[in-house]
């Protein structure tokens, strides 16, 4: 794709003759030359372990690791350059980037989009992780969580579904059997590959594979991209699974209507961008199966989100109970789940223009990228994260763009 022409200035803001459509898309193209420029390589939120200094001295103890990644991801300046840790293309990052750029073919029609599209997705195509039984990806680095080590390039179904979505979009565009090949690879990986936990009719899929690992977020992934897929491959199995999966997130939903971010009594937090991934995931089962079982465990869980993590000028709060720190991925996600349920919610892209608007004031830097997290008004990590920050808002952005230039259209 040729380089496109950029505006000398990108605000989502009100100005005189532009359209609330045209600001968005002047900071989506701003931030499209800083991915060029850099040539879509940059640091990762969970990149600390991959410093050639400071590795050494964990002594592969489970809790130095953590507290090294820890450490640099919490650090309120960027440590990785001097800590020897260097930028990366990351497939999260490129399945987010794909998506982004069909949205803005569909949108703008201009087909450059669907060059780099297709691009993107050659591209994920090469890098699937061989050994196993479909397509899947993971990190390009090693990461310890809170309940297990996972070295570099093992996959997890979060990637493996995020990225699986992007393939489906492309099929649902173009109806290219290859996409959809690709998709169903994926849920075959996720079928036999991953563990399962089986409790009250439902099931829960592991977060990665040789290991029970149960994160609801996870689970619902799996689940979403299951049901898709069996929309065009007319796999019973998969939205089989798929609608146990989610049985088995509805049944550890909260009264009030949110859900922890897992079972386990070290994962009982509740968050704005998970929260946000397990809806968009109920949704795509709905939309895929026509099957409406769960439509009041997810409207009482977005009516939960929607009240719970957003301050009247946009601020997306990151957890129920407090707004701080200020992460650019709940700015994204908030985005694009409210732009996805548009169709049940009228107002939410109303909101999800305040969200970009707050976004573009508080968390753009002028050379077009976005910081990674805010802790006050002037305690600000500037770390430009790839998947966590720039793929995700160029995602979430052109589903605004498009949103907003169809409703330009109709009016």
């Amino acid at each position: 794709m040729d380089t496109m022409e950029l505006p000398g200035k990108s605000a989502i803001r009100p100005s005189d003759g532009q359209s609330s459509a045209a600001e968005v898309l002047a900071t989506e193209l701003k931030l499209f030359g800083w991915l060029e420029k850099n040539q879509f390589k940059a640091y990762d939120t969970f990149d600390g372990l991959s410093s050639p200094l400071l590795r050494p001295l964990t002594f592969e103890r489970p809790l130095l690791r953590t507290v090294l990644l820890q450490g640099v991801r919490r650090f309120p300046i960027n440590l990785r350059p001097i800590l020897g840790i260097k930028k990366a293309v990351s497939t999260k990052g490129m399945g987010f980037l794909a998506r982004g750029y069909l949205r803005l073919y569909q949108a703008t029609g201009d087909t450059r989009w669907l060059d780099r599209a297709h691009g993107a997705l050659h591209w994920l195509v090469d890098q699937e992780l061989p050994g196993y039984s479909g397509a899947c990806w993971g990190n390009h680095f090693d990461y310890q969580s809170r309940t297990f080590y996972l070295p570099r390039n093992t996959p997890t179904v979060v990637w493996t579904s995020l990225i699986g979505h992007a393939f489906l979009d492309a099929y649902e565009l173009e109806g290219n059997s290859q996409w959809l090949e690709t998709a169903v690879s994926s849920c075959e990986h996720i079928f036999n590959d991953l563990e399962r936990k089986e409790e009250k009719e439902g099931t829960c899929i592991s977060y990665i594979p040789g290991k029970m690992s149960m994160v609801h977020n996870a689970n619902t992934l799996a689940a979403s991209l299951l049901a898709r897929t069996a929309r065009h491959s007319g796999t019973a199995s998969y939205l089989d699974l798929a609608q146990k999966s989610l049985q088995y997130t509805a049944n550890h939903q909260r009264d009030d209507g949110a859900w922890y971010y897992g079972p386990a009594a070290n994962l009982g937090w509740v968050d704005n961008f998970h929260t946000a991934y397990v809806l968009d995931c109920f949704k795509h089962y709905r939309d895929a199966s026509g099957d409406g079982r769960f439509d009041n465990i997810m409207m009482s869980g977005y009516a939960f989100w929607k009240k719970t993590f957003f301050l009247n000028d946009g601020t997306p709060k990151y957890y129920d109970t407090k707004t701080l720190p200020l992460d650019i991925q709940c700015c994204s996600q908030a985005i694009d789940t409210l732009i996805f349920f548009r169709d049940l919610d009228p107002a939410s892209p109303d909101l999800a223009l305040r969200v970009a608007r707050w976004t573009q004031k508080n968390m753009a830097d002028p050379d077009g990228y976005f910081y990674y997290r805010r802790y006050s008004k002037t305690l600000i990590n500037k770390t430009p994260t790839m998947h966590w920050g720039q793929a995700t808002m160029f995602c979430a952005l052109a589903a605004l763009y498009k949103e907003l230039s169809e409703k330009d259209k109709n009016e």
